[in-house]
């Protein structure tokens, strides 16, 4: 096969954060309740080409300053490959993603160059899953393996676990691309629903140019989760329910008024039940900073934290495109932040 090219979004939490690994718990305990979120393919994504090899992977990737890198080659074979993605380098989600693919697949080979990449790392915009996403849907569509949105999510998924990752199956959902999707959680089975707005909404997303560790926020918080910690399995469980089936009917009735109350809800649902459980990376004064921001206040009709919260990402819903762009510009000059634009 020739040469083909590929691109995969980020993918943006809307609502729900946190309810897909919630929900994988009542495979033991059906008193928890199923997890739901809604989430939208961002704008921005990771751009490559594949191609076929013999029994060896061989990867490019763009670094993290935003540098070409040099090839890399593995040997085409799931112990190799696994013991890369163990080792905390930086290719360990493409390698461990192509593990899980070569273990069921045996001897396949790949060439894959990720040619340019507009997606923020480590912001909750699932730049990890889609690199694991990017690699499965490489061998798909050149080994022709006839494989479904959901199979390379799986892949990308078990993928991803490899490299020591607590991820739930949330962030995989960037491979249906740029549609917003509802995503039920019940046990090890993830259902999806399109959800259709009636109108243009205008987000905006704020990379907050800080820290956080998302290993640690999830560590932190299915420790609490598991040990019955009412607060945050309320705020995971009922609470999220609540606030998902609102948001569905506001996101499809095109009501922007109501998504920017829910979004402002649902942020101080997570500061009071669930910050508690892992303090040290949530609190997040960074992220409050920008949603108090007097900006944010004139422009914005609500916003919240995104993806595993902390001082990462935030999200804000405006009341159209020139809104929005004031809104980026004054938060750019006077915060020192990135923003980016999403439309659904």
């Amino acid at each position: 096969m020739k040469k083909t090219d590929l691109f995969v979004p980020g993918r943006l939490c809307l609502f729900g954060e946190h309810s897909d690994w919630a929900g994988e718990y009542r495979q033991t305990d059906r008193s928890v309740l199923s997890g739901k979120c809604i989430v939208a393919g961002t704008d921005q994504g990771v751009y490559a080409t594949a191609e076929p090899a013999e029994e060896v992977f061989f990867l490019s990737q763009i670094l993290e300053n935003g540098s070409p890198g040099r090839e890399s080659s593995y040997p085409s074979s799931f112990a190799s490959l696994a013991e890369v993605a163990a080792a905390a380098v930086f290719d360990s989600y493409a390698a461990g993603t192509a593990a899980e693919v070569i273990r069921k697949y045996p001897g396949l080979g790949l060439k894959l160059e990720v040619t340019s990449r507009d997606l923020p790392l480590k912001k909750g915009l699932s730049s990890s899953a889609a690199m694991c996403v990017l690699v499965a849907r490489a061998f798909n569509r050149v080994h022709q393996l006839n494989l479904s949105v959901e199979e390379e999510m799986e892949f990308a998924y078990r993928g991803e676990l490899l490299t020591g990752s607590l991820c739930g199956r949330m962030d995989q959902a960037c491979a249906y691309g740029r549609k917003t999707v509802l995503l039920t959680f019940d046990g090890n089975r993830m259902t999806a629903e399109t959800v259709i707005n009636t109108s243009p909404l205008y987000f905006l997303i704020v990379d907050l140019r800080a820290n956080k560790n998302t290993r640690r926020i999830l560590k932190d918080l299915n420790s609490s989760f598991k040990n019955e910690n009412q607060l945050i399995r309320k705020a995971l469980g009922e609470e999220n329910h609540r606030i998902t089936s609102a948001a569905r009917r506001a996101l499809e009735n095109g009501d922007t008024i109501q998504i920017g109350r829910l979004m402002t809800e649902a942020q101080k649902i997570f500061d009071e039940m669930v910050v508690p459980s892992c303090p040290s990376e949530l609190t997040a004064p960074k992220l409050h900073e920008i949603l108090q921001h007097e900006a944010a206040v004139e422009y914005a009709l609500g916003g919240k934290g995104v993806g595993s919260q902390g001082d990462g990402t935030a999200q804000f819903i405006c009341r159209g495109p020139e809104e929005r762009d004031q809104l980026a510009t004054a938060l750019e000059s006077s915060a020192g932040v990135i923003c980016y634009n999403l439309t659904l």
